[in-house]
């Protein structure tokens, strides 16, 4: 495979055309879903040159977790459909490749066994985070916050954006409402009852949850689903340690801005003093570069892991990651910049609006 489309399409070849909907759709006529990708091919690059600069260093420290990139695999549900190793697969491939990997609460593998197969990619250790949605019984969101901590996890990554669950078509046409037989989310099995319990979507979450997460787990606390300006300055009033700018791939409120447009808004509301990650829309090593020099610290990635998982396990997901970092470094190379600390917003231009008269050439 030579770039993350090609595997796409080798991933829909592969998987049943119901999980492949489920993994690919969005919510309503997903008009996000498109804008995602549509509003990083609106940004050109301009780069500087004669610039005399050596081997790209693209390492990243974030909350305390060290990385060989500025690419984390974002929170992706039921990777059993796309693999036999599901989760497993996915995790021994980050950590050979030094990426984070930010390990779902609907994951098919408990994180426990996420954070040992982590292990085994890379034995000096390999960071993990954990997502979580704040269930109305906090008794049992305690459990799940003490079982990241026990796996490991370095930070939590906690979902915001999500009161109800998005208007899913794709799923509704195919019948898709449910994990197979033999598959489940682990992570939801309750020890007070053994039973797998349902992630509750509830409208009364608020930031009083918030705050009771930072009294309940010395963890960093990362929001995941922040879009508003003036909701990212509250999250620093309430001691958030870092914000992942994501509109949940487009899954959620369908008609929302591109992430990526909403970047600079955000990354100014936080005054530099916590770390933005930004997902939705990166498929190319290009998009990582106009996030960082839009003040992103890093990005994260969904879907393309989920098709190098359908396509080839662990090897297919480490492929993905090495074809962006390539990209990446390929980039900096041209922009002439010496690291990722060079990139700035002087490195990006929005594309002239179509029809556009270019300056000196007025009728």
């Amino acid at each position: 495979m030579l770039n993350l489309r090609e595997f796409e399409a080798a991933a829909r070849a592969v998987l049943d055309p119901a999980h492949a909907d489920y993994f690919a759709g969005g919510a309503g006529d997903e008009l996000t879903l498109r804008a995602n990708e549509e509003a990083f091919a609106r940004l050109r690059l301009l780069p500087r040159v004669l610039r005399g600069g050596g081997k790209q260093d693209l390492a990243v420290t974030l909350l305390g977790s060290r990385a060989a990139l500025p690419i984390l695999i974002s929170p992706t549900a039921f990777h059993k459909l796309a693999h036999p190793e599901g989760e497993l697969a996915t995790a021994r491939a980050a950590a050979a490749a030094g990426a984070i990997m930010i390990a779902s609460m609907a994951a098919t593998t408990s994180v426990g066994d996420i954070a040992a197969a982590a292990r085994t990619g890379a034995p000096d250790g390999a960071p993990l985070w954990f997502q979580l949605y704040i269930q109305p019984d906090l008794e049992f969101t305690e459990i799940l916050v003490r079982r990241a901590e026990e796996a490991g996890c370095e930070a939590l990554v906690v979902t915001v954006d999500s009161p109800a669950r998005g208007a899913h078509e794709r799923d509704r046409r195919n019948g898709f409402t449910d994990l197979p037989d033999g598959l489940c989310c682990e992570n939801l099995r309750d020890p007070r009852t053994g039973r797998v319990l349902p992630i509750v979507m509830s409208p009364e979450i608020t930031w009083w949850h918030v705050d009771w997460l930072r009294r309940t787990t010395s963890l960093p606390l990362v929001l995941k689903g922040v879009l508003h300006p003036e909701d990212a300055g509250i999250a620093l009033r309430h001691g958030v340690d870092g914000l992942l700018l994501s509109n949940h791939g487009g899954r959620q409120l369908d008609g929302v801005p591109a992430t990526v447009e909403l970047l600079p808004e955000i990354v100014a509301a936080v005054e530099g003093r916590i770390p933005v990650i930004l997902d939705g829309g990166v498929r190319r090593g290009t998009d990582v570069a106009k996030a960082l020099a839009l003040g992103a610290a890093a990005v994260g990635v969904g879907r393309p892991v989920l098709w190098g998982l359908a396509v080839d396990g662990e090897r297919g997901v480490g492929q993905v990651l090495e074809l962006l970092r390539e990209e990446l470094d390929h980039t900096l190379t041209l922009l002439g910049v010496g690291g990722l600390p060079g990139l700035t917003p002087g490195h990006v231009r929005p594309a002239p609006a179509a029809g556009a008269v270019p300056p000196g050439a007025e009728r």
